[in-house]
């Protein structure tokens, strides 16, 4: 999960500097990210193990890939371009929210005072160092559906981290994948068509080509092979918590390209995400172990 949001923080610097020369449109790097995703998984299934998925699964996965990937996508780009990216950055910190509330109301996960600490530990770290790192506040043209259409975006993310955490066990992390982003890509390439179409691709320098690649390559396929991965082996509150290392990457990239200032102030909200992902994710450690420390002393007992 640190390698996914690692590749999602690099992602977010990336894909301004693609967008900035104005030729690849918000939509259009949205599609590149599902279509291309997508081409790369149906390749990759050529070197795995094949996998009968029945229709009544293909519909789950529908589900699946609308939820993960279309609306969690779909709604933060056309959020941002209705509000401003301050106000966007800060409503993605809900989303390990929406997860313990989620899985709670549906799953029955219990909710310990150590992960409430933990998540408004890491939303305080987050939201202080996006606030710190703010320099120029560009406002949208329609804030209140812009905020709208984002915290859609984290409550739709969440709901499929929820909804899905047994489902995902079911098969292969190809398999899954394969057909996550052929749903998504199926569902949104008739509203991006025209758009493709009229994209000045021959105008695209070498270092925006580049940038391209890598939304598409280590933001989207990579990330999301990492992310599954790390879905499969723990609970959708601890998922929730990496997303917010996201803004820390960001922050070092910035500091890393000159374009940012190292403060204390960002020290001490680094320092809170770190301490907060650290509570939520030994949440349960202790009655594990004692569980198994039951288990073990009655096997040995005669």
């Amino acid at each position: 999960m640190l390698g996914a949001n690692t590749c999602w923080g690099l992602m977010a610097p990336v894909a301004k500097l693609v967008m900035a020369g104005a030729v690849i449109s918000p939509l259009m790097l949205t599609d590149c990210r599902i279509v291309g995703a997508a081409l790369l998984f149906w390749v990759m299934s050529f070197f795995s193990r094949r996998e009968h998925v029945p229709a009544r699964d293909l519909a789950l996965l529908a589900g699946a890939g609308m939820l993960g990937i279309l609306f969690n996508q779909g709604c933060y780009i056309f959020g941002v371009g209705f509000t401003s990216p301050g106000e966007a950055s800060i409503i993605t910190t809900t989303m390990p929210m929406w997860v313990m509330v989620l899985s709670r109301v549906l799953l029955g996960t219990p909710v310990t005072g150590r992960k409430i600490a933990g998540i408004l530990l890491g939303a305080t770290g987050a939201v202080t160092l996006i606030y710190s790192s703010v320099k120029v506040t560009v406002s949208g043209n329609n804030p209140v559906l812009g905020d709208l259409l984002v915290l859609t975006a984290q409550f739709s993310y969440a709901l499929y981290l929820t909804l899905y955490k047994d489902f995902l066990r079911k098969y292969s992390m190809v398999t899954l994948m394969k057909w996550m982003f052929t749903f998504a890509a199926a569902a949104i390439i008739p509203f991006s068509i025209q758009t493709a179409a009229t994209t000045a691709w021959a105008s695209l320098s070498a270092t925006e080509w580049a940038g391209v690649a890598y939304v598409v390559v280590m933001g989207t396929f990579v990330a999301y092979i990492l992310m599954m991965a790390g879905q499969k082996a723990l609970p959708p509150t601890v998922v929730g918590i990496y997303n917010y290392f996201q803004p820390v990457v960001a922050t070092c990239v910035g500091l890393w390209l000159g374009l940012d200032v190292m403060t204390p102030f960002k020290g001490l909200a680094m320092l809170f995400i770190f301490s907060g992902v650290f509570l939520v994710t030994t949440a349960g450690a202790p009655r594990r172990q004692q569980v198994t420390a039951l288990s073990f002393k009655a096997k040995v007992t005669p």
